[in-house]
């Protein structure tokens, strides 16, 4: 059984990104290591590749769920696509960030800060930027800038973001991505690109001790889910999903 969340897109994922101000380790033994460990925590994931300025290890990401685990320069990211439950991606992430601190000899000093994630994919076959526009901005001040004989949406990507707490430490931002097209607006590029929808929660540091990361986990999960429910899914991906019902009938 998948998430509720789940239940709304094509797919739904819950990301995390821990960034740190050094660089990390980049040796081979240390990257192995914590490969190693990762992938016995979590046996699917067996696919280890390097890319430029990148190593990654994921499960085959074939099936309809999968995990991934992205080392970079300045930080760790994870992710977890379509999870049989909330309980199950929350797991994953908090099992890689009790182990990459270890392995990567991140220090509480080092934290720069801690990043958790929503996104909700939605298939779309017509215009993304047409739909977004027509579902949240044509009956708005903003809308009427499109009020121009000929004109069309070209470039609909509304992104805020928000502080939740007085020091700024706690943020929140939410996201609508369109897919790429040609520069002329055309769609064929974008076809099969699904349009997207992102509640990102940020908590800034410092951290006392890593430990503490978890515990910052469990808060950010806490916000994410409560905005996800009560502003992203009524006022974001609801509209948008029912313009693109409406683009296909």
């Amino acid at each position: 059984m998948g998430t509720s969340f789940g239940a709304l897109c094509t797919d739904f994922y819950i990301n995390t990104k821990l960034a740190v101000k050094m660089d990390l380790p980049s040796e081979r033994e240390t990257i192995l290591h914590l490969a190693d460990r990762i992938h016995r925590g979590v046996p699917g994931m067996e696919n280890f590749h390097r890319y430029e300025g990148e190593v990654v290890l994921e499960s085959n990401r074939r099936e309809t769920e999968y995990h991934w685990m992205s080392l970079r320069r300045n930080s760790v990211r994870t992710g977890h696509v379509n999870p049989d439950s909330m309980d199950a991606a929350y797991k994953f992430h908090k099992f890689v960030l009790e182990q990459a601190p270890y392995h990567l000899t991140i220090s509480p000093l080092d934290v720069d800060y801690l990043e958790l994630l929503f996104g909700f994919d939605l298939e779309c076959k017509a215009s993304h930027d047409e739909v977004v526009f027509d579902a949240l901005l044509a009956a708005t001040p903003l809308g009427n800038l499109m009020h121009i004989p000929g004109a069309k949406p070209l470039d609909v990507q509304p992104m805020f973001g928000l502080s939740l707490t007085k020091s700024g430490d706690l943020q929140a931002y939410f996201e609508v991505r369109t897919r790429s097209r040609s520069r002329r607006g055309g769609t064929q590029r974008s076809a099969k690109e699904p349009l997207s929808v992102f509640l990102t929660l940020r908590r800034y540091g410092p951290v006392h001790k890593l430990e503490q990361l978890l515990k910052e986990f469990d808060d950010l999960k806490t916000h994410a889910e409560t905005l996800a429910s009560e502003r992203v899914v009524p006022d974001l991906v609801m509209p948008i999903s029912r313009q693109i019902t409406s683009s296909n009938a």
